[in-house]
């Protein structure tokens, strides 16, 4: 512990925060994580169904929409949901606090995912839930993670691994929404697979609700604090920042805040197509039905991927139990019972494929392949930041492109195969090389999203950090919606040149930034002033 975290640890005993420690990172760090958990099982659950629902047939319960249109709505909802956050950063650093506005927004998903489930009986409960779905996103996403920021100071070496341990925890939930979600929504019925997303988010709501006392005053309403816990946050801050910051260093450092924001528009824009032209992609140009030895070994891996993830997490909560039990029996008790309605799900899921007579990969599967490796790699990643390799921001961010950007030469070249111009169905490719293809991103993500959080909390003023997160979602908002428009033009492109093409035109444009960020690095070293 060096001498500013042993300033800052009676401060925040004053304030009220819990100073117990699972795993060596703060216990309140894990309640977070399992609150945001719960909210991306119903972000990417809901996801993993959303364009594959609007193109599949009315025949089957979809809308039957093409795969332009279906991009079109992709994009507006996945660039909304991101751009919300800037309205939620201000209100929450103005009005209510973090705390009050991760309880509304997750209110308004629950309501959002509720309406979603009933979009048989009237379709404009589907654009509704949409929208309520934007809205609580808006007050919940930057706020949570604000408050992790605010476990640590910024000079602390476990800051990175927290948000990357706190990552862990979002894609659990991603894996989880998608695998579950999507299973239902595409085998049982879309309505349930929406429905399921809201139910959870529910559970992590109460969660929170719950354990809110473990954060002290961190996160409480800003105009309503009372002056002595007031004085104390701002004793905190004068430890933490040791003396007011330069005006041109906290120029200095928003220019590589500005500078790491644009790159990751370029990233997310080819990662994003995850929902969008990669599903299309798997449903209409990837092998999905499975027969003899080759069903049978999906059959096991699948059910390893469904229970090994579970177990995993909930070791997790189990260590967490052991910590806080007696203080917040409630956000134990609802977490529990989440998880075990999880596990349930998850084994009545691995014991109906294995009774089934045809195997067909459903295709928000292979959505659940991210989130798995995210679980599987976080932690290592991790433990390389602390102890082996920690390179700059700006030179994390590089590696994370170009990744990202040769997950698209692998899918460009396992399309190779299919022709100009060819029919949807009429070519099927193996599952190899959607699988390949998001290990690849995986890498990339684990080396930019996390770091990109940490480095946004670290270089960013105390008193802006809400709206400077709400920029950062803005940035992918962006990203999202160019996304969706990229991902539109796969007929026209794969028509006109091939599918292959395609890809490779995303593959090229993260790449390019990925170099040009290595070439700033030294400036942007010198810019950030000392924040590492």
């Amino acid at each position: 512990m060096n001498q500013i975290e042993e300033r800052l640890e009676p401060h925040l005993n004053k304030l009220g925060a819990s100073n117990k420690t699972v795993f060596g990172h703060p216990a309140a760090l894990f309640v977070l994580f399992f609150t945001e958990m719960w909210e991306r099982f119903s972000y990417y659950g809901m996801r993993a169904l959303l364009t594959v629902f609007l193109v599949s047939e009315i025949s089957k319960g979809g809308w039957g929409w093409t795969n332009a249109e279906a991009m079109g709505l992709y994009g507006w909802y996945t660039s909304l949901v991101y751009a919300t956050p800037l309205i939620g950063g201000m209100i929450a650093d103005k009005l209510t606090g973090f705390k009050k506005a991760i309880l509304i927004g997750a209110l308004l998903m629950t309501l959002g995912h509720a309406s979603m489930a009933l979009e048989g009986f009237d379709a404009n409960f589907f654009y509704i839930g949409l929208g309520l779905m934007i809205l609580g996103n808006g007050m919940f996403k930057p706020n949570i993670s604000s408050m992790v920021g605010q476990l640590y100071p910024d000079t602390s070496s476990k800051k990175d691994a927290g948000y990357t341990i706190f990552y862990m925890g979002i894609n659990a939930g991603a894996f989880l929404g998608s695998l579950l979600c999507g299973y239902l929504g595409e085998k049982i019925g879309w309505h349930y697979g929406f429905g399921l997303a809201g139910v959870f988010m529910f559970f992590g709501m109460l969660q929170f609700y719950f354990g809110q006392k473990i954060f002290g005053v961190i996160g409480n309403n800003p105009k309503n604090d009372v002056p002595e816990v007031t004085k104390l946050q701002d004793e905190v801050e004068e430890v933490i920042e040791e003396e007011p910051i330069p005006a041109n260093v906290v120029k200095d450092r928003l220019f590589v805040v500005a500078v790491l924001m644009i790159a990751s528009i370029f990233f997310f824009l080819a990662f994003e197509q995850a929902g969008g032209s990669l599903s299309i992609f798997a449903k209409d140009y990837t092998q999905r039905v499975l027969e003899g030895n080759t069903a049978t070994t999906f059959k096991w891996i699948d059910a390893i991927l469904t229970i090994f993830p579970i177990a995993v997490v909930t070791f997790v909560l189990f260590s967490l139990a052991k910590k806080i039990f007696k203080e917040y029996p409630l956000t134990i008790f609802f977490t529990s019972i989440s998880f075990l309605s999880i596990a349930v799900l998850g084994l009545w899921k691995v014991q109906r494929e294995f009774t089934a007579l045809e195997t067909e990969v459903t295709v928000s599967w292979f959505q659940i392949l991210n989130a798995f490796f995210i679980v599987m790699f976080a932690s290592a990643f991790s433990k390389v930041w602390e102890k082996y390799w920690n390179p700059s921001g700006p030179i994390k961010f590089a590696l994370g492109l170009f990744l990202v950007g040769f997950s698209f030469v692998v899918v460009a070249y396992g399309a190779s195969d299919i022709p100009q111009g060819a029919v949807a169905g009429a070519v099927r490719v193996s599952m190899l090389w959607l699988v390949l293809a998001y290990f690849f991103q995986t890498m990339g993500e684990l080396c930019l999203s996390p770091v990109g959080l940490s480095y946004v909390s670290k270089l960013s003023p105390k008193k802006l950090i809400g709206l400077i997160f709400g920029f950062w979602f803005l940035a992918s908002a962006i990203s999202n919606k160019l996304a969706g428009m990229m991902g539109g033009m796969i007929d026209k492109i794969s028509q006109e040149y091939s599918l292959s093409t395609f890809f490779l035109i995303i593959a090229i444009m993260p790449m390019a930034v990925a170099l040009i960020l290595v070439l700033m690095n030294p400036m942007l070293k010198k810019k950030m002033h000392g924040i590492n």
